[in-house]
């Protein structure tokens, strides 16, 4: 059998911290394209990419920004993503939720954990999730089968709510970069079900150890190198952990000057990670077939749950952060350049 690895990606737009200046405003579009000299190098970079080599991809896509932009810019970005055969599945930023009042900012300058899931009621949460159904059905892409979490936040109340609300599939869980301290949400790899959902980690693995201290990592095109990610994939389909789920967004394609994204730069590194990884399952579709979350999720039995953290190898982990951050002071530094001969 083939191990199965879904690239999904976090579409979403920005609140672009309304909630701490309320001059600010929430940014759509721009977040999404991010346009270079007139030229998708976000969405547009890859939805090209992913067509090229023959990729299916989950689209996590973010419903509840509805409260603020009346005018629906996300619908357009759904029905096209899905034209091109993507899965389109449901992503909820609650924090959104507050500008359906109109004191909205009085509420939020003391509001703690307001685009959170943890602790928030199972009904609270049934109610974020039933608006994106309706959202996609308005949209007129297929009903979503698949939930991710803003931030990856989670609690047992939420799966409770995905039950109640029909959703059979999750990736909720990145213990990297979300960890909610319940050691039963503890989720490396493979799939597990919780309230009768079936959950599908973002996969998490161990770069580096020293000594007693391990650092662990979920797998991102934006914070893994195409060595790292190649690797990982060969130790996951020897290990047998059927599906592979990596997380990535449209705006980490960019370099940005700010969070308006009205002035982005090329990210040549990330671009480049992404092609890569996509010419690899290309090439090798015979071992692994990469498609979209719900589609593997259905094609996969109910195995028994396992849950291994797979290991990198520090001499891979040193080499990438050294190339982030030099790409990223190079980004700044052009960026910068290109504003003072504006």
């Amino acid at each position: 059998m083939r191990t199965r690895v879904c690239i999904t990606i976090d579409t979403e737009f920005s609140i672009a911290g309304a909630f701490t200046n309320p001059e600010r405003r929430p940014v759509a579009e721009p977040l999404v394209w991010c346009n270079v000299d007139g030229k998708s190098e976000g969405l547009g970079f890859m939805l090209k990419t992913f067509a090229k080599y023959h990729v299916q991809a989950t689209f996590f896509v973010e419903t509840v920004h509805r409260f603020w932009f009346k005018n629906d810019p996300m619908g357009p970005i759904a029905r096209q993503i899905h034209a091109e055969g993507h899965e389109v599945q449901l992503h909820t930023h609650p924090g959104w939720s507050l500008f359906a009042h109109a004191d909205w900012w009085d509420q939020s300058r003391n509001m703690r954990g307001r685009d959170d899931f943890k602790a928030r009621s199972v009904a609270s949460s049934v109610a974020l999730i039933e608006q994106g159904i309706a959202t996609f059905s308005e949209w007129g892409v297929p009903r979503p089968l698949a939930f991710r979490s803003g931030n990856l936040q989670h609690d047992d109340n939420l799966y409770q709510a995905l039950a109640q609300t029909g959703i059979p599939y999750s990736s909720n869980v990145g213990v990297a970069i979300y960890d909610s301290g319940d050691a039963h949400y503890t989720l490396y790899s493979g799939q597990h079900e919780r309230h009768g959902v079936r959950e599908f980690p973002v996969l998490t693995f161990s770069d580096w150890t020293l000594g007693n201290k391990r650092h662990i990592k979920s797998l991102t095109i934006a914070g893994s190198s195409f060595a790292e990610t190649r690797s990982l994939l060969e130790k996951a389909r020897a290990a047998g952990i059927p599906l592979v789920v990596v997380l990535t967004h449209p705006f980490e394609y960019v370099h940005n000057k700010d969070k308006t994204f009205e002035q982005n730069r090329r990210h040549d590194l990330t671009q480049r990670r992404l092609v890569q990884l996509c010419e690899f399952l290309h090439d090798n579709d015979d071992r692994f077939e990469a498609c979209g979350l719900a589609h593997a999720a259905a094609s996969l039995p109910a195995l028994a749950p396992a849950n291994t953290l797979l290991k990198g190898a520090l001499w891979q982990a040193l080499p990438r952060m050294a190339a982030q951050v030099a790409h990223d002071k190079w980004g700044r530094w052009m960026l910068g350049r290109q504003s003072k001969s504006a």
